[in-house]
């Protein structure tokens, strides 16, 4: 980049930081193949200057990493997109659906169909945040069973992957398959069927097939380095931060019972940079592919109906964007964010990808804002 240009970034995010907003970020960026990595403020409030190989809780960038990982098995013909997930998921099978969002757990009718491997990459499934009602009986009932509804918690789901999709499949779907997209357990869903189906335990399978080929050691369920890993923060009501724990006492130095592919992972942003420069040149690495033209082309296409742009879970996290296989799409860009205060995406026709990271729940708007406000300038 353009010595100006990293200035102008630079000084827009640590104009940002503060006892407010975050102690410290790292961001990355790689523009026709200039790469920027800079590390600004503090690693905690106690003031510790933040270093590039800091470890962050990527929290829901998780997802673009999952869907590639199944994209990736797609095209070695081990499934199809348009296979029905009960084929590894029998307790999925013959699947009820309510009658109304808001209505009795009890009242259901037969689902039109079967959930496909392709309702769980886009996130119609029929099962989410439902932000339409005051009261919404089933996903109450998800989070009575420890499914992991609500903010980005991975570590707090309690049961292993067996158990966990028995408890979903007790539960009756929202709404009918492909119909409505919902954000974001569905990707929870995903992760047990990648193990099934890929017949390793997800952390393996994930760094066997993808983490390794692009290089990203520091990416995984665990900590390798318990040093490098930043606290978390939340606002303490008062206009400061308090430390906000994640895991509820985890130390993440050990894979979690329930590896969510929805939001478990780790990451530096030097490692994170590795996979946005793979997505960059088209599913690519070192020359050698590893995703098909066809399955990039529709990862990175909007998959959506204009009547699913308009559902309440898309107009609060799509904010008017589409959405494709596990990542946000706009005329100009597509990427994701994670809800503990992290953000990823690439502009193609400009060959640049950026990526901030800092650790803050919720994330800190003015922070990101500036970000991207002054990488679009």
């Amino acid at each position: 980049m353009a010595s100006t240009s990293s200035e102008r970034l630079l000084a827009a995010v640590g104009e940002q930081l503060g006892p407010g907003t975050a102690p410290g970020a790292v961001l990355a960026v790689s523009d026709n193949g200039e790469v920027l990595l800079e590390a600004v403020g503090g690693a905690s409030l106690e003031g510790e200057p933040m270093t590039t190989d800091a470890v962050f809780r990527i929290s829901s960038m998780t997802k673009p990493l999952v869907a590639v990982l199944m994209l990736m098995l797609a095209d070695e013909g081990n499934l199809a997109l348009n296979d029905p997930v009960d084929r590894w998921l029998t307790e999925l099978a013959d699947r009820r659906v309510l009658r109304r969002l808001d209505g009795p757990v009890s009242e259901t009718v037969r689902a039109e169909r079967a959930i496909t491997v392709e309702d769980l990459l886009t996130m119609r499934m029929g099962f989410g945040f439902a932000f339409e009602v005051e009261s919404c009986p089933v996903a109450e009932a998800a989070d009575a069973r420890g499914l992991g509804m609500g903010p980005p918690l991975p570590s707090a789901v309690a049961v292993g992957p067996d158990e966990w999709i028995a408890r979903f499949g007790e539960l009756p779907l929202m709404e009918h398959p492909g119909s409505t997209w919902r954000y974001d357990l569905a990707y929870a869903v995903l992760g047990v069927l990648l193990a099934r189906a890929g017949k390793q335990p997800l952390g393996e399978l994930l760094a066997d097939r993808m983490l390794s080929p692009l290089g990203m050691g520091d990416t995984g369920f665990a900590v390798q380095d318990q040093a490098r890993l930043v606290p978390c923060y939340t606002p303490d009501g008062s206009g400061g931060l308090a430390v906000f724990d994640p895991a509820k006492g985890s130390d993440w130095s050990t894979a979690p019972l329930f590896p969510h592919a929805g939001g478990g992972l780790v990451s530096t942003a030097s490692d994170y940079l590795r996979f946005a420069e793979f997505m960059l040149a088209g599913g690519v690495r070192q020359g050698k592919r590893l995703l098909s033209v066809e399955a990039f082309q529709a990862m990175t296409t909007d998959q959506l109906t204009p009547a699913q742009h308009s559902g309440s879970s898309a107009e609060i996290f799509l904010d008017g964007a589409g959405w494709g296989y596990g990542v946000q799409v706009s005329p100009t860009r597509y990427g994701w964010g994670g809800g503990l205060g992290t953000t990823w995406f690439n502009y193609p026709d400009r060959h640049t990808a950026a990526i901030l990271l800092t650790q803050c729940l919720p994330p800190p708007e003015p922070l990101l804002n500036a970000f991207w406000s002054s990488l679009d300038n």
